[in-house]
C-alpha cells in the first residue's frame, strides 16, 4: 500500500469500504427490506427531507471550504482559515454528515447503527493525521488544536 504524506495508509481504502457497505446497507434496508425503517412512520417525510437538504448543504460547504492540497502541493504551515477555523477534520466531518443525512432520510436503524463505526474510523485516521501535523509544525499546530474543536467548534 503506497503511503501519502500526511495521510493514513489505510484511509483511503478504508473510507472506500465503509461507503461501499453503508451504501449496500442503506440500500438494502431502505429500498427493499424495510426491516429496520419502522420509525420512518413517526417522522413526517418532509421533516425527514428538511434534515436531509440541511445536512447536504453543510456537508457540502463544509467540503468546498477545506480543500488544501492544491494540484499535489500540500501546505506549508497549518491552515486555520476557512471551515478550519471552525473544525479540524471539516473534509472527514461533511462525510460523516453525509451518512447522517443518509441514514436520517429513511431512519434506518441499521444505516445509523453504521455510524458508530464510520465515526470511530474517521476519528482513528484524524488522530493519527494529527501526530503527523505536531511532528511537522509543532507548537504552531498544537495551539491550533488548542483552539479548534476536532469535530464540533470550540466556544469561547
Amino acid at each position: 500500500m503506497k503511503e501519502r504524506k500526511g495521510e493514513h495508509p489505510y484511509g483511503d481504502i478504508g473510507q472506500l469500504l465503509l461507503l461501499v457497505v453503508f451504501a449496500v446497507v442503506w440500500m438494502t434496508d431502505s429500498s427493499f427490506l424495510n426491516a429496520t425503517t419502522f420509525l420512518s412512520s413517526y417522522v413526517p417525510d418532509y421533516i425527514r427531507h428538511i434534515v436531509l437538504v440541511v445536512l447536504v448543504i453543510m456537508a457540502v460547504s463544509l467540503f468546498l471550504s477545506s480543500r488544501v492540497v492544491i494540484r499535489g502541493e500540500r501546505p506549508s504551515e497549518v491552515v486555520s482559515d476557512r471551515a478550519f477555523r471552525y473544525v479540524r477534520h471539516p473534509m472527514y466531518l461533511a462525510a460523516i454528515l453525509g451518512y447522517f443525512a443518509a441514514a436520517f432520510s429513511s431512519l434506518s436503524l441499521a444505516s445509523l447503527t453504521l455510524l458508530v463505526p464510520i465515526f470511530i474510523f474517521y476519528n482513528y485516521i484524524a488522530t493519527y493525521e494529527e501526530r503527523l501535523l505536531e511532528a511537522k509544525f509543532g507548537e504552531k499546530y498544537k495551539e491550533y488544536e488548542r483552539k479548534t474543536g476536532k469535530w464540533v467548534p470550540r466556544t469561547g
